[in-house]
């Protein structure tokens, strides 16, 4: 049984160590970005409340989702009160924030920076500062800033400038220049607006034919394509019609769409995943949480479940949670590395009665845990032939904090108290796993 201990450590460890996942979805709200927002009474301008957003809340949150990396970007309303002077150097500000939290977490957070558009000009310039001063990794834009929209001819040299750089642009739905203000107070615009709102910007990229005049841009579709899986066969239906009647420029659909990158963020079903593949590969699907817009609890249990549905749409998770990402960011991004493993034994007698229920519970854990954590090396539990209510688990930790983490998770402070009735006697064995370490040096 020892060697088997050994050979499950080091199998678990060289298979978990290298998953790094992304998140290219979500925001940082800084204190002095809301200030500048408060101070123009624009905390409602996208018709709902801006939460709450700290840097330590959004770290946890990461290590109890099992995600390494980050993208942060500037949240909706665009800071714009009609001072290119004034915007430019709110986005400066939050910006130069972004950049200083990489710095000071290395490998957990990238950041695309935001550019105070509508004012072109300006915004080239804090482009140019963002990506070759502060080591931007890309550039955040809106669906449409206060009407100019994506694909607008007037942001044609912010093209140039960008796909120079063969930057990746995070694109995100804001409020549309025109809004029925009664409708969105009763039907708020995360519910539909902003999938209609991302879904027009992008046929605009298309009908001006931006990503194929400017091929080295990289572009992220947020919330699973919105409804561009519905409209692309219709605009393409339309477009030769188009054409042929003078309203429209011949563009190749298909070229430019397949420089398109989609991020999971929001309801990824099942059906969802599916009609996204209908216009777009596997490699370009990346998974983004859209936190803190969502309650942590809520991501945890969605991106677990979306882990486990994956394979059944003939998707790899590590190509969706991590890998696609690392291609279309870059490489070079820094892994946490982790202090000394915690390797431990738990010999645990369970009254006979409640050998089935502690056996479900033994296995939600361990599942859960192994998805969602990236500390969690292994949990491997097994039953004594000679008498199965004597169980015995396996835990491999990446570092004493990851284990510290763990047990503050909210499936296994389910799995304790569900259980704490059903043990009759744990015992806790910590290990050196000095024979582990010899092999893992040699496999690495």
């Amino acid at each position: 049984m020892r060697r088997l201990f050994v050979i499950l450590m080091a199998m678990s460890m060289t298979a978990n160590i290298l998953w790094a996942q992304f998140d290219v979805h979500s925001h940082a709200i800084t204190a002095t970005y809301m200030e500048n927002i408060q101070a123009h009474g624009a905390e409602m301008d996208e018709g709902f409340p801006i939460p709450s957003w700290n840097v330590e809340e959004h770290l946890a949150f990461m290590d109890q989702a099992g995600i390494e990396t980050s993208v942060l970007t500037m949240p909706a309303p665009q800071p714009w009160f009609g001072n290119g002077e004034e915007s430019a150097a709110i986005c400066r500000k939050y910006n130069e924030e972004c950049a200083a939290l990489k710095e000071k977490y290395p490998g957990r957070f990238l950041f695309c920076a935001s550019l105070p558009l509508p004012d072109v000009e300006r915004a080239i310039e804090e482009a140019v500062y963002a990506l070759d001063v502060l080591k931007a990794d890309g550039i955040k834009l809106a669906s449409n800033s206060y009407g100019q929209y994506l694909g607008d001819p007037e942001l044609e040299p912010l093209m140039e400038v960008l796909n120079a750089r063969k930057a990746v642009i995070l694109t995100h739905p804001h409020k549309p220049s025109a809004v029925n203000y009664k409708l969105i107070a009763d039907v708020p615009l995360a519910s539909y607006e902003y999938l209609a709102e991302t879904t027009r910007a992008i046929l605009n990229l298309v009908a001006h034919d931006v990503l194929v005049r400017y091929p080295d841009l990289k572009v992220v579709v947020p919330h699973c394509g919105s409804f561009l899986p519905n409209a692309l066969p219709r605009f393409k239906g339309l477009l030769p019609v188009m054409v042929k009647q003078g309203y429209m420029q011949p563009v190749d659909v298909d070229a430019n769409v397949s420089r398109l990158y989609f991020d999971l963020a929001g309801a990824a079903t099942d059906d969802a995943i599916r009609a996204l593949l209908t216009i777009t590969t596997a490699d370009h699907l990346l998974y983004g949480s859209d936190y803190p817009y969502v309650a942590a609890s809520a991501l945890v249990g969605a991106k677990a479940s979306l882990q486990q549905h994956l394979p059944s749409l003939g998707l790899d998770p590590r190509a969706v949670l991590s890998d696609n990402a690392r291609r279309l960011f870059g490489a070079d991004i820094p892994v946490r590395e982790y202090g000394e493993r915690v390797v431990r034994l738990a010999e645990i007698e369970i009254d006979p009665e409640k050998l089935d229920a502690y056996l479900e519970y033994a296995a939600e854990v361990g599942r859960v845990s192994m998805a969602t954590e990236p500390g969690v090396i292994a949990l491997f539990s097994m039953q004594d032939v000679s008498d199965p209510c004597k169980v015995y688990i396996l835990e491999v930790y990446a570092d004493k904090q990851a284990y510290e983490a763990h047990v503050q998770t909210a499936h296994f402070r389910k799995y304790k108290d569900g259980t704490a009735d059903m043990v009759r006697s744990l015992k806790l064995i910590d290990t050196i796993p000095m024979v582990v370490a010899d092999f893992l040096k040699t496999a690495q």
